[in-house]
């Protein structure tokens, strides 16, 4: 990381502690998981970069690694994205030969994902530098705080994911 941007990290962190700690500690749970998923992702990000892998290439891996071979469709609904997104992401992840893009004979309609070797062995090499991101992050907090708080988002993303699967009327 340069110089530039690591002073650019410490005052966006200093602002984050500023703003919890004093400003706003009682601010509403959403952006206190913003800026939680932020801090997450921008420890990742800085690591991720060190082996040449985009953060939102590292969304679609990860889903891969789990269930390779899906459609450019699945893995858009499993990535939370629309397809457009998928299809340029997709394209980019050939071209670093991370993932080949296949039609079968008897299903010409659907593009299916398949992690080349390289995509295969980015697992082993990325995988612990999230582990070690969440470890850095769960500093200071026992194990059952930690089951806690999974229990209490789990229960938040249950209650939106609910509110979204029922269509509103009013709104």
């Amino acid at each position: 990381m340069s110089k530039s941007s690591a002073k650019y990290e410490a005052e966006v962190a200093a602002r984050v502690l500023r703003r919890w700690h004093h400003a706003v500690p009682d601010d509403r749970m959403a952006h206190l998981v913003k800026d939680a998923t932020r801090g997450f992702m921008r420890s990742l990000q800085s690591r991720l970069a060190e082996h040449q892998v985009l953060p939102g290439h590292w969304t679609f891996l990860r889903i891969l690694w789990e269930r390779d071979g899906i459609t450019k469709r699945e893995l858009s609904i499993e990535a939370g994205v629309m397809e457009p997104t998928t299809v340029i992401a997709l394209r980019a992840m050939e071209s670093l030969g991370y993932v080949s893009l296949e039609q079968r004979p008897e299903n010409r309609k659907n593009i299916y994902v398949r992690l080349t070797p390289l995509g295969r062995r980015l697992e082993g090499e990325l995988v612990p530098l999230a582990q070690e991101v969440n470890a850095l992050a769960l500093e200071g907090i026992s194990e059952r705080e930690v089951a806690t708080v999974r229990r209490a988002l789990l229960i938040m993303i249950d209650n939106l994911a609910r509110d979204q699967a029922v269509p509103d009327p009013v709104r």
